[in-house]
């Protein structure tokens, strides 16, 4: 960590939209059972019967979706686009859309911002006749999500507003909860962190009559940020004392090192060291729990400086020692030289010039 930088990014902040189980199709991806071909194209005039080319796109389809659930990125996009190919050609609009759903998605895991666009305009023309449907709210929320990336934020907001107002008219509350939350992170983008904190409370509220801890500690950890960004420490740390709670009783350990971090930075803000040394050093027992290395090495650091705020050389002395060791093992050599300098500046406060010297 740099002295206290007020810098600091959530990871996955975008909420993702509940699957819609018609959005797959009823054949396991477990039937697929021969090699995908980029260049195989569907021939009219083919003696293969509509339930049997449905029957091949509804499997790559399928197969699709389970690469991106994997993380296989462009095996997903060539799967979903054959799967389209298909259904082109036996003209199944429904299905057309949905794929193409699955590739706005696709294109929007992999910074294809352009592509998610596209994909997500071509889906809502062939949706138009069903305009409250819970596929085209996807597709408006794919749209907000992906020029929000792209800085054109009034495009963003137009878009996720859709989206939200046909969440409302369906009462699917989950979805609500993904469209108010993205709503909140294109105004923080553009510095409104008043708009920003209203639509991720109302995402909170519907997360809490739900009781859906995973959700609220999402939008908790968003929340601390935006009072965070507005240097706004005491609610900062009362949204990040509750993420922490709701993450470690999910178990989700590397979520709750995170937000110590920012916790324990809030209150090293305020002067209140001794409650940031709390939480660096909950922080750091964590990260040797994870086995995070670079998270071990940022809380020797954070305790080391908030140890001299207070005058307590020895003990940052002690951080600043298994910091230096760290650093030699993972053979990081700019940490091991920050770890020297930092030792021979705490060891000169004390008076331990020969000690210092060690450290040259």
């Amino acid at each position: 960590m740099s002295q206290h930088d007020k810098n600091h990014t959530t990871n996955k902040e975008t909420f993702p939209l509940p699957e819609s189980p018609s959005s797959v199709g009823s054949i396991q991806s477990d039937t697929l059972n021969h090699e995908f071909r980029s260049e195989y194209r569907v021939d009219s005039s083919s003696t293969k019967s509509h339930y049997q080319q449905m029957s091949s796109a509804l499997q790559l389809m399928q197969q699709g979706i389970k690469q991106q659930k994997a993380g296989e990125f462009h095996s997903a996009m060539e799967y979903l686009q054959e799967s389209l190919n298909i259904l082109q050609a036996i003209d199944d609009i429904q299905k057309q859309a949905q794929v193409l759903l699955a590739l706005a998605l696709v294109s929007y895991n992999i910074a294809d911002y352009a592509g998610t666009i596209s994909y997500s305009q071509q889906c809502l023309s062939l949706t138009q006749n069903k305009p409250d449907s819970m596929i085209r709210m996807q597709a408006f929320s794919h749209l907000g999500n992906a020029y929000r990336h792209l800085n054109e934020y009034e495009q963003a907001i137009k878009f996720l507003e859709q989206s939200l107002q046909i969440t409302k008219k369906s009462r699917d509350q989950q979805s609500q909860v993904a469209a108010l939350n993205n709503l909140g992170l294109v105004y923080k983008a553009m510095g409104n962190f008043a708009k920003a904190i209203d639509y991720q409370q109302q995402s909170l509220q519907i997360l809490q009559e739900l009781q859906d801890n995973w959700g609220q500690e999402q939008v908790l950890k968003n929340l601390g940020n935006a009072f965070y960004a507005l240097e706004d420490y005491p609610t900062a740390i009362a949204y990040y004392e509750q993420c922490v709670k709701i993450a470690l009783s999910l178990k989700n350990h590397r979520s709750a090192c995170q937000v110590l971090k920012n916790l324990g930075n809030a209150c090293y803000a305020l002067g209140n060291f001794t409650e940031a040394i709390t939480h660096y050093e909950e922080r750091l027992q964590l990260a040797r729990l994870l086995q995070d290395k670079r998270s071990e090495e940022q809380c020797l650091s954070s305790l080391g400086i908030t140890c001299e705020a207070i005058s307590n050389y020895r003990q940052a002395i002690a951080y600043y020692e298994q910091r230096l060791l760290l650093a030699r093992s993972i053979k990081d050599r700019r940490c091991e030289e920050q770890s020297l300098a930092s030792l021979r500046v705490a060891c000169y406060a004390i008076g331990d010039y020969a000690k210092a010297m060690e450290y040259e």
